[in-house]
């Protein structure tokens, strides 16, 4: 069986997407989670991750790290991973491949924080051109391929690429257009993301410089995660 590292639930979109993928095609695998540490993860990582970086997938003594790696190596072994059809395929491993490298501004300004809700301070410009090209290419996806997933009727590794952003859309309350918050509603519904979801809340740790990232960019109007032992005192 496949082994899947991942970091907390919380704040890791880049685990996300090959832990969701999985789950929803049921794919069997044994989730082996190592939460952050402060500063810097590497020396813990690198015990499993050749990048010092999660995800990365253990297929018996073969590790594949990053994520796109991951789906890629998943999709030579497992059908549903992309769509079989041609030009579906195509498109949804392009927009995989410019949110796998691209988006920096989204990343940057909305880090990924599933339990709270965050008013940000600003929509700088360099992110409102993000959420213009993301609300572009998921109109596009659900318009060509007939929905309600991005490529298609079917969820594929295009739609694991951009749960982080449904998360973020909920987290920030990002504007977007209609056809696309209600895609974002679609794959929050799922049953895996409902999973990752509560398990996200019940987690114990806080990490510093992802709280600290959050609370740069916007107010915390509410945090819903279980407070815990290691929870910090709430700022004012």
């Amino acid at each position: 069986m496949y082994r899947l590292h991942i970091a907390n639930k919380n704040y890791s979109s880049w685990s996300l997407r090959p832990w969701v993928l999985m789950r929803q095609l049921e794919i069997p695998f044994e989730e082996c989670l190592t939460p952050f540490d402060p500063g810097t993860s590497w020396a813990s990582f690198r015990s499993f991750s050749p990048s010092g970086l999660v995800p990365c997938l253990e297929d018996g003594t073969r590790p594949v790290w990053d994520s796109l790696a991951i789906i890629e190596y998943l999709a030579e072994r497992h059908a549903g991973v992309w769509p079989a059809d041609d030009d579906a395929r195509a498109w949804a491993c392009c927009a995989s491949s410019e949110m796998h490298a691209g988006f920096s501004a989204l990343r940057g300004q909305c880090a990924m924080n599933c339990g709270v809700r965050v008013r940000l301070h600003e929509v700088s410009p360099k992110l409102a051109r993000d959420l213009a090209r993301l609300d572009e290419l998921w109109q596009q996806g659900l318009e060509r391929f007939g929905g309600p997933f991005l490529a298609g009727k079917a969820f594929t590794a295009v739609d694991a690429f951009f749960a982080p952003v449904a998360f973020r859309v909920q987290t920030f309350g990002l504007e977007l257009s209609e056809p696309s918050l209600a895609y974002a509603e679609r794959l929050l519904a799922l049953p895996a993301m409902r999973q990752w979801y509560t398990e996200a809340l019940a987690e114990p740790w806080r990490e510093a410089d992802h709280e600290a990232e959050l609370h740069r960019s916007g107010t915390v109007l509410e945090d819903r995660r279980e407070v815990t032992e290691e929870s910090p005192p709430q700022a004012d």
